[in-house]
């Protein structure tokens, strides 16, 4: 089951206090339909920077995407299932296009989840352990750890029961050719 996360989000009121503007659970969610219980919960997703804090708008109220803006970010949390659970004939071609990331897919490594986004990755893993894959390489992130992923060809792997849940805030990059 996906854990449904809370989002408290701030603004200014009509004399320009600070004020609460929502505050519940987190609604912009998405499963990805070929790997059950991997889901993203996106807070919040800036265009441009330097960012804007005028008006009331909800910037996570639109279909969840994998990549921010060139000049944007994304703050969001992922829950990652075991890979035991993991469908053996998985489609990530599916997964990827369900978050408007076909093209992010590495299609020539064995690891269906290997992708590379054009973007700087602070990722906090919150619970859980989890593996950052890299082609040439692992490291087990345990909760607290801290990864920067710069645009590197990767993947994720959690091999205990439990899931991994791991925060993310994605900047825009450019691409590396």
């Amino acid at each position: 089951m996906i854990q449904r996360l809370r989002r408290v989000v701030t603004g200014h009121d009509a004399q320009g206090r600070s004020i609460i503007l929502s505050d519940g659970p987190a609604t912009s969610v998405k499963e990805i339909p070929t790997f059950p219980g991997l889901a993203l919960t996106d807070f919040w997703e800036t265009t441009s920077s330097p960012a804007s804090n005028a008006g009331s708008a909800d910037a996570a109220e639109r279909p969840v995407h994998l990549e921010p803006a060139r000049n944007g970010t994304i703050f969001r949390m992922v829950e990652f299932p075991p890979d035991a659970g993991r469908p053996t004939h998985a489609d990530s071609r599916e997964g990827f296009k369900a978050i408007g990331a076909s093209h992010v897919k590495d299609a020539s490594h064995s690891d269906p989840m290997m992708h590379r986004t054009a973007t700087v990755d602070y990722a906090v893993v919150v619970r859980g352990e989890i593996y950052a894959v890299l082609e040439t390489g692992e490291t087990l992130l345990k909760a607290g750890d801290v990864l920067v992923q710069r645009g590197t060809n990767h993947s994720w792997s959690v091999r205990g029961r439990e899931a991994a849940l791991v925060a993310f805030i994605l900047v825009g990059a450019e691409p590396l050719k």
